[in-house]
């Protein structure tokens, strides 16, 4: 097979670098029980995150015994503890005592006492990335893969599979509510499958990861600037090396799906035996077409080859969900799910967590919460806002040092057509400070472009007061950002009379 980005791909790894070993996780549908009298027993170091706990339901599904441990109590670790799996709020190597498999993601430090107390003790260390290779390999499988969209595009399929009668299983980087109960979405589906899964780029090892189908979002540089080796575990060296990745995963499908819409994303798989396109774009295997948006969301229609499927609509709005929405669509078609009740499924879907998650009401105004962190989707959430017809008023965090410093005019350009922009200070993400970049960054140059209501809150609580004092019935005010700022949004809720 061919590929214009094959020059850039590496060699794969020892397999002793991604954690390739005898499987104690054997690829099969879920669930799965185990056959010993005591099954083995994993741990997950930072069982509090958004991946891990998914790895963690999905593994006592299967009837094996987990634990985790986390440095702070969570919403999430409390669920997990309801669920009956052992949660440690601290870290201790003494917590390796009796484990048979210690999880850990690529961001944990080789050095840290848990892993050295593990690799003394001749325990398996097995990174995330490398337990995810494990269940991709079960077939048939989906991957999601990309810079932006990968979450909802990962429910979204889950969701359409399940409205077109099959029993997906899935693993989710949010918290999906058509996955829990009444009172509770998850990040992780049991299910007899085909098994969906977000892939996460940051970790440098999901380019050795195989699956039936590679859905292709898009290829942008977030992620990068870090160097192999150094603290900085989930930033790539450069956008080549990234983007290398990006084929290699896809080149190693048996299927791809990308998105047409996205620029030169064609080129990541020339040569592949088996490929199909999605957007709306004239020559889109899977086409959007008659697109009409309004102010709580879009309907479209959808065309195969040319030939009409049918009506669809998503309660979410801006252009980025319909072609979410379109590749959940084709997937579900690909896998012999019919149209309709799929597309009836999307209709209800709510979003995951922090995707476009409507939040409540203050005096009025709509108040959203969304993870938008670059300057991209900041700038599709921002397009979102404005669908809706209201004044939009966006709280946005800064993500990162290293991204603010690399991105902070983009992300200033992106929140321009913002009606009011409220910038707060940068989530670290345990990064140190670099010299010189700072939040402020982006409000000035927002002002420096012409913007007259762009102000710096070096106080969240002032933010709040003000937007306390000031919201209308027809303003959407939505927070944006990696970091903590979906507190401001419920703080904002919980104060409405």
């Amino acid at each position: 097979m061919t590929n214009s980005n094959a020059a850039l791909i590496p060699s794969p790894p020892p397999a002793s670098e991604v954690g390739v070993s005898t499987p104690a996780v054997q690829p099969a549908a879920f669930p799965q029980s185990t056959d010993q009298p005591t099954p083995p027993h994993f741990h997950l170091m930072g069982i509090g995150g958004i991946g891990l706990s998914a790895f963690a339901r999905l593994l006592r599904a299967r009837g094996y015994q987990v634990s985790g441990c986390d440095e702070h109590p969570s919403e999430l670790t409390v669920q997990l503890e309801r669920e009956g799996i052992a949660v440690a709020h601290h870290h201790d190597p003494a917590h390796v005592h009796g484990v048979d498999v210690l999880i850990a993601s690529e961001a944990v430090s080789k050095e840290h006492p848990e892993l050295k107390a593990a690799r003394q003790a001749e325990i398996e260390v097995r990174p995330r990335m490398a337990l995810l290779r494990e269940l991709l390999s079960a077939s048939p499988s989906i991957g999601v893969v990309g810079t932006h969209g990968k979450t909802t595009t990962t429910s979204m399929i889950a969701v359409a599979l399940m409205g077109a009668g099959l029993d997906p299983a899935a693993l989710v980087g949010g918290i999906v509510p058509e996955f829990g109960t009444e009172h509770s979405g998850s990040n992780a589906r049991i299910g007899t499958g085909p098994f969906v899964a977000e892939v996460d780029e940051s970790d440098r090892n999901f380019q050795y990861a195989v699956c039936q189908t590679a859905v292709f979002t898009n290829a942008e540089d977030d992620h990068v600037g870090g160097a192999e080796g150094s603290e900085l575990a989930t930033y790539w060296s450069s956008v080549e090396e990234q983007h290398a990745a990006f084929a290699r995963f896809v080149g190693q499908a048996e299927r791809v799906l990308y998105c047409a819409d996205w620029p030169d994303l064609g080129s990541f798989v020339v040569g592949h035996p088996n490929v199909l396109s999605y957007g709306t774009l004239a020559g889109s295997t899977y086409r959007a077409v008659t697109i009409r948006p309004d102010e709580s969301g879009t309907s479209f229609e959808v065309t195969r080859r040319g030939a009409t499927l049918g009506e669809a609509r998503i309660n979410l709005p801006g252009t980025h969900n319909v072609l979410n929405a379109l590749a959940a669509l084709a997937v579900t078609d690909l896998y012999g799910g019919a149209f309709e009740p799929a597309a009836a499924a999307l209709a209800a879907f709510r979003g995951p967590g922090r995707r476009w998650q409507h939040i409540g009401f203050l005096s009025g105004a709509l108040i959203v919460d969304d993870y938008a962190h670059n300057a991209t989707k900041v700038a599709a959430a921002v397009q979102a806002a404005r669908q809706t017809g209201r004044r939009v008023r966006v709280v946005f965090q800064p993500h990162r040092y290293l991204r603010t410093q690399q991105s902070w005019p983009r992300l200033a350009e992106s929140l321009m057509s913002a009606d009011e922009v409220l910038i707060l200070d940068i989530a670290a993400a345990s990064e140190p400070p670099i010299e010189g970049i700072h939040a402020t960054l982006i409000s000035e140059r927002l002002r420096q472009n012409g913007h007259k209501a762009a102000r710096y809150y070096p106080r969240r609580e002032d933010a709040v007061t003000y937007l306390q004092g000031s919201a209308d019935p027809g303003d959407i005010i939505v927070t944006m950002g990696a970091g903590d700022v979906w507190k401001l949004a419920r703080e904002l809720a919980k104060a409405a009379p």
